[in-house]
């Protein structure tokens, strides 16, 4: 579903590359984990995924649409939730919903469908109606994940979404992300809850100063490496430690 090759960004000013030569391919039906330290480059690819800023090398493959040659394709495919609120704040949360509904052309019958299920799962029924200058962080993060949701992309690119959440939505949120990957589709995760990312996730991915360590199942990194957590396993690889 995902198929990034030799992707390299550098940033102007820079002659170190935030992203190095990375390769990585996510399938369908899968969570996939993408964890590193701060500064690793976790946010700077999976915004060059969503064309949010460009690349220098490589390319990136969505469900077989190139998003160099079709990045508007592409970006029908994406459900992106940001590890920031950008959310259009002198509106209120339908009206918000609605326009990202009209962006995706969801039918009316079944944005009206999926909007009642979402807004349940997260508590917003009532909230919706306000303005969204007046949600508090939590709120705002949950209107962002319906958001990146409402139009079922094939693609989930999640940046940190549990962050701001209470206990109820990020169990929702996990039970949608399974949901969804046994759909035959698939979440790209990023988290810095490795405690998480153990229990959800089927793939992992391990990035370190811009480049890619290592990629595998938790399964086959705990056989290799008994009697470890991922948290464990984590800090030996990117601190260099012998495995």
């Amino acid at each position: 579903m995902i198929q990034i090759s030799n992707l390299t960004k550098t940033y102007a000013g820079s002659s170190k590359p935030s992203v190095d030569n990375l390769s990585l391919e996510v399938y369908d039906g899968e969570i996939f984990g993408f964890i590193g330290p701060n500064g690793a480059g976790k946010s700077t690819t999976i915004k060059c995924m969503t064309s949010i800023i460009s690349f220098n090398e490589g390319s990136i493959v969505i469900d077989g649409i190139s998003l160099k040659e079709s990045p508007n394709e592409v970006k029908k495919l994406i459900g992106y939730v940001s590890d920031d609120h950008v959310l259009y704040e002198g509106l209120t949360g339908i009206e918000y919903i609605n326009f990202i509904c009209d962006v995706f052309n969801v039918p009316s019958a079944e944005r009206e469908q999926r909007l009642h299920r979402l807004l349940e799962m997260f508590s917003l029924e009532e909230a919706v109606k306000n303005q969204i200058s007046s949600y508090s962080h939590g709120m705002k993060q949950k209107l962002n994940i319906i958001g990146a949701l409402i139009h079922e992309p094939k693609v989930w690119i999640l940046d940190e979404p549990m962050t701001g959440l209470d206990p109820k939505s990020a169990y929702n949120l996990k039970l949608l992300m399974r949901e969804h990957a046994d759909k035959g589709n698939c979440v790209f995760f990023s988290s810095h809850v490795l405690e998480v990312v153990e229990k959800l996730c089927d793939r992992i991915g391990i990035i370190d100063d811009g480049q890619l360590i290592t990629t595998c199942t938790i399964s086959a990194l705990k056989e290799r490496n008994r009697d470890s957590s991922l948290e464990e396993l984590f800090l030996k690889l990117t601190e260099n430690v012998e495995m």
